[in-house]
């Protein structure tokens, strides 16, 4: 009898490498995408506490200097485009200003620059909604505007005394514009 031997090929050829490297280079691209998703949805929640943090400090402030609640609204947006109003002797244009820089970032400062935490473009408006009448509180509404990394849908936010939103068309495209709004009412005090 005539016995042919058949060797077994052991190890695996260049083709099979050649997918397995493709296999791998798809799951690795599609890895770091999902980092750089995670990254910008990271970004966007610290911005968002952030405006949730300052829009808070407002109400504190109202809250704690009551009388002069009316002298707290704001006739354009502060913080970043414009000049935070000089801290005079009264309490209300030192928490204007206190409010203008935490909003600009002065709370976070970075090594060899200044403002470095806050929001992308925050600016904050205050809003007196209703007019006050006695015995009734008076509503007033704390904004911060910010620019955000994603398209969604853009902010509703009108007031009754105000024709625009605060920060509207000052981010390029208003799906980027970002608001968080706090209502604020405050007693009659007489």
């Amino acid at each position: 009898m005539f016995m042919t031997h058949r060797k077994k090929i052991i190890g695996f050829s260049l083709v099979e490498v050649l997918i397995t490297i493709v296999i791998l280079v798809v799951g690795l691209l599609g890895l770091a995408g999902l980092q750089g998703r995670a990254l910008t949805s990271q970004l966007e929640s610290y911005q968002r506490s952030q405006a949730l943090i300052l829009v808070r400090d407002m109400e504190n402030r109202i809250n704690a200097n009551r009388k002069n609640a009316a002298d707290y609204v704001t006739a354009s947006a502060l913080g970043v485009g414009a000049a935070c109003p000089a801290a005079a002797s009264s309490v209300v244009s030192v928490d204007k200003n206190e409010w203008c820089n935490a909003l600009m970032g002065a709370a976070e400062v970075q090594s060899g620059v200044s403002a470095a935490g806050a929001m992308i473009g925050a600016r904050g408006c205050i809003y007196q909604i209703a007019s006050p009448a006695s015995g009734v509180a008076t509503p007033y509404l704390a904004v911060v505007a910010w620019q955000g990394l994603n398209n969604t849908k853009a902010p509703d936010v009108t007031t009754a005394t105000s024709a625009g939103k605060c920060g509207e068309g000052l981010y390029g495209n208003e799906s980027l514009h970002r608001v968080v709004t706090l209502p604020i009412s405050i007693a009659d005090l007489n």
